[in-house]
């Protein structure tokens, strides 16, 4: 199977016929028929019904048309695009980023970004920090915004670019009488529900936070555990108990929770830019820029 023969195909059924699509490619007849017959023989059924007049999709046909026209328009944007990044007028740039990016500082950047380069098209890929550096490896992203606490293990073959410190701040229900104070005590938790998240088996991060309460002696009631931190606000929202995000996430949030900062914690995150060491993309060096440029700007609002 190949682009011609679908191609050939699309048409075929786009004109009604294959005399008229011969017409629309400029070639005869007889090679549209030929292709066709390679393509059904290649898919091991017939795509036309031949018995009727006009000719009619059989239910491999059905199910083939659609998926072929979005090949068809994948393999044309995929041409265009590569075209431009040869000629240097546009480009692609594969962007890994984890979900609390989508609170603070991604979306300025992003627009930012389309504004300095509107020729640049932005693939955006949702993706916890711990499976970012694998999308780095098999050229899916050529950077990754991820969230650590602490240390965190660093790979040779990985450049890692250091955004902002991020201090921890406790979320907790709007209602809530602690919501009043000025600042949380980590201490609270022993009687406040604690939501953890993320929930997944490559993902230590709230593990790291429960193993630095529980150095403090601190041993809260794990009430919840949330895929993504979303569900985990939207939890707290709704008075099932409290947690700990990073400080730079909190400006414009949800209506039904309350951000204190967090007398006693000796831990706090790091929100990290991590590429491919050695890799010289220009579209890559002024993407950093611009989430440098926006970092810099939510500290100065926090």
């Amino acid at each position: 199977m190949n682009l011609r023969q679908i191609r050939y195909f699309c048409e075929v059924v786009d004109a009604g016929g294959g005399s008229a699509a011969a017409k629309r490619l400029f070639v005869a007849p007889t090679a549209i028929s030929t292709q066709i017959a390679l393509l059904e023989q290649n898919l091991g059924g017939e795509l036309f019904d031949r018995s009727t007049r006009p000719m009619q999709l059989t239910s491999l046909g059905k199910f083939f048309y659609p998926r072929a026209k979005e090949l068809l328009a994948q393999s044309s944007r995929l041409e265009e695009e590569s075209r431009q990044v040869a000629s240097g007028s546009g480009g692609w740039l594969g962007v890994g980023f984890i979900r609390s990016a989508l609170f603070s500082l991604l979306p300025g950047v992003i627009k930012r970004y389309r504004i300095q380069h509107p020729e640049v098209h932005l693939d955006l890929v949702e993706a916890l920090s711990e499976y970012q550096e694998e999308g780095l490896r098999q050229h899916r992203i050529d950077i990754g915004i991820s969230r650590f606490i602490g240390q965190f293990e660093r790979h040779a073959d990985m450049q890692y670019d250091i955004i902002i410190n991020d201090p921890f701040m406790a979320a907790l229900p709007i209602d809530h009488p602690l919501a009043q104070h000025e600042s949380f005590s980590l201490e609270n938790f022993t009687q406040l529900p604690f939501i953890l998240y993320p929930k997944d088996p490559r993902s230590p991060f709230g593990h790291k936070i429960l193993s630095h309460l529980e150095e403090k002696d601190i041993r809260p009631l794990v009430s919840h555990e949330a895929i993504e931190i979303h569900t985990a606000l939207a939890l707290v929202g709704a008075g099932l108990g409290g947690t700990l995000v990073s400080a730079s996430i909190t400006p414009n949030n949800r209506r039904d929770v309350v951000f204190l900062p967090v007398e006693d914690i000796e831990i706090s995150t790091t929100l990290v830019a991590v590429t491919r060491k050695g890799d010289t993309n220009p579209l890559l060096e002024k993407f950093i820029s611009v989430l440098r440029y926006e970092a810099k700007e939510a500290c100065s609002n926090l």
